[in-house]
C-alpha cells in the first residue's frame, strides 16, 4: 500500500474558480512547485487542527480461559489529542495529485477497564483508570483526481490511507503495572482504531471539499455592473512540477459575457517565470482588457462633461476670439462647457516590455445660452497613449500617458475652423482633463482571480506578445479561518 494526501487541493482548485467551461480560457494560472509546497505546508497544518480532538469508538474485549472464567477489557473515551508531522511532500502527476506525510506522531488519550469472574467464586474482580498512548512512524495519506465537469472542478478520492508502524501504551491507576501486559496485546486494535478513524475523517472532509467546490462563486465583482467572468475552461493540466488552469477571462455585464471576436484568435502560451521562481503565475491575455474596454464602451462609461479648466478662459467663448472668431462672433461672451465621449471601444495592445492603447473619442463644444445647451462644435481625437501597469495588493492597476493625438472635424455650426490653431488646446484639454479621469479609473485596479485570506507579494510583471503575466508570492493572512477562504474578495 501506498498512502497519499491531499488536503492542500483546496486551494489549488480556489486559485482560480469555477463554471462554463468554453473553448479556450483567456487567463492561466499556474501553480509552482513552490507554491505548491508554500499550499502543502499551510494545508498540513490545517488538517491537523481539524483532526484534533478525534473521538474514536470505544474498543472492547471477552476473552474465555478455560478452567478461570471471562475476562473483559475495555477501552472507552479513546481521543487523538495532538498530531505531529516531522515531514511532507507534495506530488502532482498524470495520475492525481498527491501528498505523503510520513514521521507522523499521535498522542491520544483513553479510559480502560478491566473485569474478570470465575466459576469457582461469584465475586467479580475489576479495576480502572486512565490509559496514555503514543503512535511513532505513521504514514497519512490521500490522491485526488481533478477534472472540469461541466465547468466545474470535480475533486475525485483515488486514494486515502493511514498505517501505523509502532504504539505504545502506558497505563496509569489502579494496579495498573499489572495489567500492562495484557493491555499492550491490544496494541493492534488500537492502531487499527487510529488508521480507519483518521481515513474516515480525511475522506468526509474531501466530500465536504467538493460540495464546496461546486458552490463557488462563478464571477467576481469589478465595478458596479460589471464581473470577471472565471468560469473554468478545459481540465487542468498537472505535471509533475506544477498545475496549470485556465479560465474564460472576460468581463461580463448582467449576467452575459462580452466576447467580441476574441475567440476567433489563437492564444500565446504562458509565459514562464522560471527566471524569476515565484509560486504563482497569472498571464492575461489582451482580449481580457478588450472585453473592458468594450464594457466601458456599451455602458457610456467615459463620458464626461467638463464645467472647470486651469485654463478658465477657455470656459468662455472669449478665450477662443482669436481661435475661432466665428464662435465669438455668433456667441459673444457666452460661457461653454466641453461635452466628451468615446466614440469606439479603446483598443489595447500588448507587446515585448509595451502596452499602448488607442483611445477615440468625441468632443462637443457647448455654448451655454439662456439656459440652453448648444452643441455648435464636433472634434473627433484619436489618442494614442503608452500603458504602465502594476500591482496593488490583489489588484491589477495602471495608468496611462499621452504619447499623441490626432483630431479631425467631425461637424461644426460655426464653419470652417483652423484646426492647427486648435490643436495646443486639445492637447492641454486630453493632458490635464481627460487622462487624469481616465487614470483615476484605472487606478482602481483589475482584480486577480486570488482566492481570498491570501495576498500576493513581491510581484513582477512580464509584458510579451499580447500577454501581461504576473509572476508573484503569496502570503496568508491567519486571521481567516479555511472555511472564509471560499469566498472571494476584491
Amino acid at each position: 500500500m501506498k498512502p497519499k494526501i491531499t488536503f492542500f487541493f483546496i486551494l489549488v482548485c480556489s486559485i482560480v474558480i469555477s463554471s462554463q467551461a468554453n473553448e479556450q480560457g483567456f487567463i492561466s494560472a499556474v501553480i509552482s512547485e513552490k507554491g505548491l509546497d508554500f499550499i502543502k505546508e499551510l494545508l498540513v497544518t490545517k488538517a491537523i487542527s481539524s483532526l484534533t480532538p478525534l473521538q474514536l469508538p470505544q474498543i472492547e474485549r471477552i476473552v474465555k480461559i478455560p478452567l478461570v472464567g471471562n475476562l473483559r477489557v475495555v477501552f472507552s473515551n479513546i481521543t487523538i489529542y495532538e498530531i505531529n508531522v516531522s515531514s511532507s511532500y507534495v506530488k502532482p502527476g498524470e495520475t492525481g495529485i498527491a501528498i505523503i506525510a510520513s514521521g507522523t506522531t499521535c498522542n491520544l488519550s483513553m479510559n480502560w477497564y478491566y473485569s474478570y469472574s470465575t466459576w469457582f467464586s461469584p465475586v467479580e474482580i475489576s479495576d480502572k483508570g486512565r490509559a496514555s498512548v503514543q503512535v511513532e512512524g505513521m504514514e497519512v495519506g490521500l490522491t485526488l483526481g481533478l477534472e472540469n465537469q461541466g465547468g466545474t472542478l470535480k475533486l475525485t478520492l483515488f486514494e486515502c490511507g493511514c498505517y501505523v508502524k509502532d504504539i505504545s501504551i502506558r497505563l496509569d491507576g489502579g494496579a495498573s503495572w499489572f495489567y500492562q501486559g495484557i493491555v499492550d496485546a491490544f496494541e493492534e486494535k488500537i492502531g487499527a482504531a487510529v488508521e480507519h478513524g483518521i481515513t474516515k475523517k480525511l475522506t468526509e472532509g474531501i466530500i465536504k471539499l467538493d460540495s464546496l467546490l461546486q458552490a463557488l462563486p462563478k464571477e467576481v465583482p469589478v465595478y458596479d455592473d460589471a464581473a470577471l467572468n472565471v468560469t473554468f475552461v478545459n481540465d487542468p493540466f498537472v505535471n509533475n512540477s506544477s498545475i496549470s488552469l485556465e479560465i474564460d477571462g472576460l468581463l461580463t455585464k448582467a449576467r452575459k459575457a462580452i466576447y467580441l471576436n476574441y475567440h476567433h484568435k489563437q492564444l500565446q502560451p504562458l509565459v514562464s517565470c522560471s527566471d524569476s521562481p515565484k509560486m504563482l503565475g497569472i498571464s492575461l491575455d489582451e482580449a481580457v482588457f478588450n472585453s473592458a474596454s468594450s464594457l466601458y464602451f456599451d455602458a457610456d462609461f467615459m463620458h464626461l462633461i467638463v464645467d472647470e479648466l486651469p485654463e478658465q478662459s477657455l470656459l468662455n467663448t472669449a478665450g477662443w476670439r482669436f481661435i475661432i472668431p466665428q464662435l465669438y462672433r455668433k456667441y459673444p461672451n457666452d460661457n461653454l462647457n466641453l461635452n466628451i465621449s468615446l466614440s469606439s471601444p479603446p483598443v489595447i495592445k500588448i507587446s515585448e516590455n509595451k502596452i499602448d492603447g488607442t483611445i477615440y473619442a468625441d468632443l462637443i463644444i457647448d455654448v451655454l445660452e439662456s439656459n440652453q445647451v448648444i452643441p455648435v462644435i464636433c472634434i473627433s481625437l484619436e489618442i494614442q497613449g503608452s500603458g504602465l501597469v502594476k500591482i496593488s495588493e490583489n489588484n491589477l492597476v495602471g495608468s496611462v500617458k499621452l504619447n499623441d493625438f490626432t483630431m479631425t472635424l467631425k461637424w461644426s455650426k460655426v464653419g470652417n475652423l483652423r484646426m492647427f490653431l486648435i490643436q495646443p488646446i486639445m492637447w492641454t484639454i486630453i493632458q490635464t482633463v481627460f487622462l487624469p479621469y481616465a487614470n483615476s479609473h484605472l487606478g482602481k485596479g483589475f482584480p486577480l482571480p486570488i482566492v481570498r485570506g491570501f495576498t500576493l507579494q513581491n510581484a513582477e510583471i512580464i509584458c510579451s506578445t499580447s500577454v501581461i503575466t504576473v509572476c508573484s508570492d503569496v502570503i496568508y493572512e491567519e486571521s481567516l479561518n479555511l472555511a472564509k477562504l471560499l469566498f472571494f474578495s476584491r
